[in-house]
């Protein structure tokens, strides 16, 4: 095998497999310590938040059935109704009335607008602020935050994917080593971290001392940047599965009441556990919840969807306040683009794909919640007033943390990026 044509994941699934094989372990190459630390980043403004969660809607969330009821007309809405909030003068869906009693830390982003409306490139733009191109993957939002802000606790990956799909959480031309860690089912973890119990102590450190042989035998033989990158893999993996830090990906550890504040879903429980890995210094957490593709049957699939939105959303910003961390902790909320005005009565009362308009929200990280920033008209079909697309939104999240939103990271190739191409942070919206 020629080791210097091998593309990144091989050389990162060689080394993985091997780990498994000699240690009875997996482990991930995000636990480098090559990476940067907090104390290497000096935040560009003044009270910057430290972490950010990213809580991703993947099938283009229905604006007019969640986030921008206010002023829209009922032919609009049809059977979703529009409740009161926390925050006078705005309203939300009655389909997210445990969110609307935490609308004070929130401000909605009705005037956002994107130009794709297939899933895979509106998802793609939304969590990498560029668009698709076959020739180069671009690194996702999470990766970038590491790579210019580092990692706040290093015993712990930077960036965590929750019931992500690891292609939407990949280090593109970064590498391996700044994509996501994923985390399948809350529930359980992070998995493969802990010493088999058909393996004792003594026999683990011999298992270690050859496969450290091995290595250094490796090594001596293949001079490969991209292998050596990796030399630190098992010390790492070690220092993890050895420190008091692995127990922040243990929901269970969570009182009763705080778990079954969440909610029992997926989502709900990988809210609760992306506010224990920010409490540990994990910097950049996204959690996905799919479902959101209502062609048809919108006003029922809607109201099931948003129930774990709701649960999820309105207990992280909850707990995250009464912990004293929301001021550090900005939680966003993403979807690739909208849904119709118009009601499609033969599909079942369904909406189809809208990018022309649709909503987002963030919340915490030094943001002044309870206000909105943008509008749309009265059919909810047409930005009016404070237009924002993807990438201005990823711009705000990279500002809110103190990022250079202009640094450049030159790609292999030599082509000049930066974490949210040509988007402008929304500067007004931070107190």
């Amino acid at each position: 095998m020629n080791f210097n044509d091998t593309d990144e994941f091989t050389r990162r699934q060689l080394l993985c497999n091997i780990a498994k094989a000699a240690l009875g372990v997996s482990v991930a190459p995000m636990f480098s310590s090559s990476l940067a630390t907090a104390a290497d980043f000096l935040p560009n403004r003044p009270k910057a938040a430290k972490s950010v969660i990213f809580l991703m809607m993947s099938g283009g969330m229905s604006h007019l059935d969640t986030l921008d009821v206010m002023g829209k007309k009922e032919s609009v809405l049809g059977e979703t109704k529009a409740i009161e909030t926390s925050a006078k003068g705005i309203m939300l869906s009655e389909n997210l009335p445990k969110t609307a009693k935490q609308m004070q830390h929130i401000c909605l982003m009705n005037g956002m607008s994107t130009t794709q409306g297939a899933h895979e490139q509106g998802q793609y733009l939304m969590q990498r602020s560029y668009t698709m191109r076959g020739t180069i993957v671009h690194p996702a939002l999470g990766s970038w935050v590491v790579r210019l802000a580092g990692k706040r606790n290093n015993n712990l990956p930077g960036f965590v994917a929750v019931s992500t799909d690891a292609n939407s959480a990949a280090g593109g031309f970064m590498g391996a080593k700044y994509s996501g860690v994923p985390i399948g089912e809350p529930g359980q973890g992070l998995q493969d971290s802990m010493r088999p119990s058909s393996i004792n102590e003594g026999d683990f450190e011999k298992r270690l001392k050859l496969a450290d042989a091995m290595n250094k035998q490796f090594h001596t033989q293949i001079t490969n940047p991209g292998i050596r990158e990796h030399s630190s893999l098992y010390d790492d993996a070690l220092r993890l599965m050895r420190c008091e830090d692995l127990k922040a990906f243990d929901v269970k550890k969570e009182p009763t009441e705080i778990s079954e504040m969440y909610g029992t879903s997926r989502f709900g429980q990988g809210c609760l556990l992306a506010r224990r890995l920010v409490e540990h210094g994990v910097r950049f957490v996204q959690v996905t919840l799919g479902g959101w593709d209502t062609h048809y049957d919108n006003f029922t699939a809607v109201p099931a969807r948003a129930k774990n939105l709701d649960d999820g959303l309105s207990a992280l910003l909850k707990d995250l306040h009464r912990r004293g961390m929301l001021q550090d902790t900005l939680v966003a909320v993403g979807t690739e683009f909208g849904r119709t005005p118009e009601i499609i009565t033969e599909h079942q009362d369904g909406r189809d794909h809208y990018p022309k308009a649709f909503s987002c929200l963030i919340a915490g990280g030094g943001i002044t919640g309870g206000r909105f920033y943008g509008k749309k008209d009265d059919k909810g079909g047409n930005v009016v007033e404070g237009m924002t697309t993807p990438m201005d939104f990823n711009a705000t999240i990279s500002y809110a943390l103190g990022l250079d939103t202009d640094q450049v990271i030159m790609s292999p190739s030599g082509r000049p990026f930066t974490v949210a191409d040509k988007g402008k942070p929304v500067v007004e919206l931070f107190s």
